[in-house]
């Protein structure tokens, strides 16, 4: 009978090594998948972030132009080119060459790995994205309210912050221009309340109209989005949720989509 308890304990410690052997290996997958799909994710964003660089440098590069034209045709019909108007252009010039070289910085540091946690205001991520996402903004009549109510600082990986902020814009920004809506217009909101620093993006495009609203946080899920990939919102809410203990909520309203991001304010 003894002999019998023995034999059964070590057959279940045998079936339990086989099952957390088991789970290992599905871990591992799950880990692999998350892998795919943060590098999907990412190209994705590359891709939208060189079609924000193409729209960013192209009036500087018209106005670059438009400051030597004048120049060499003086230069060419041997007229007077003042000493006053040299400096002017090339004031100009720096000028430009400095917005420009300031562009290339915005969009490196998004693409910067850089998991170290600091102290950042939040309305300094909403001009860094800003810097981005403007020109594309403007390109397509979309107003933009910034309203301040308060100014939180978090303590969080800065540039991981800016990508969620930045998806959920575009996001915003796609279903505008794909609806063809009339006085399109992005709102974004600063406040915060005792537990959590809040950042909501909220816009005029009519609404998520979907059954299941949260259907639009799942992986590879895309809706009404143009070569959509369908993971920047499902890897947006991974970010917030997992690293940084955070919410990434999503509601309709009266006149359209509202997101909420809401990170903890211990943290900071």
């Amino acid at each position: 009978m003894r002999q019998t308890k023995i034999d059964d304990f070590l057959e279940l410690e045998k079936e339990n090594k086989k099952l957390e052997k088991l789970v290992a290996i599905e871990v591992e997958k799950n880990r692999q998948k998350d892998k795919i799909m943060f590098q999907q994710n990412k190209m994705a964003a590359m891709g939208e972030m060189l079609n924000n660089i193409a729209h960013q440098w192209r009036q500087p590069l018209m106005e670059l132009s438009s400051l030597f034209i004048p120049i060499q045709a003086k230069l060419e019909i041997n007229n007077q080119l003042s000493k006053t108007q040299l400096l002017d252009s090339i004031e100009r010039l720096n000028s430009i060459t400095k917005y420009m070289s300031n562009t290339i910085d915005d969009f490196r540091n998004f693409f910067v790995n850089d998991k170290e946690k600091v102290r950042f205001k939040l309305s300094d991520q909403i001009n860094s994205s800003m810097g981005i996402l403007s020109v594309g903004l403007k390109k397509n009549d979309i107003m933009l309210d910034i309203i301040i109510k308060k100014n939180p600082t978090l303590y969080a990986c800065k540039n991981e912050y800016t990508q969620v902020l930045i998806n959920i814009i575009n996001n915003a920004k796609d279903v505008l221009i794909h609806r063809q809506i009339l006085k399109p217009k992005i709102i974004i909101t600063l406040s915060e309340d005792e537990e959590f620093a809040i950042l909501s993006v909220d816009d005029n495009a009519g609404g998520i109209k979907i059954n299941n609203i949260e259907d639009i946080f799942k992986p590879f899920f895309t809706h009404e989005k143009k070569d959509g990939t369908g993971v920047g919102l499902f890897m947006s809410k991974l970010i917030i949720e997992n690293n940084m203990n955070g919410k990434l909520e999503v509601s309709n309203t009266e006149k359209g989509a509202s997101f909420k991001i809401k990170v903890p304010k211990k943290l900071a």
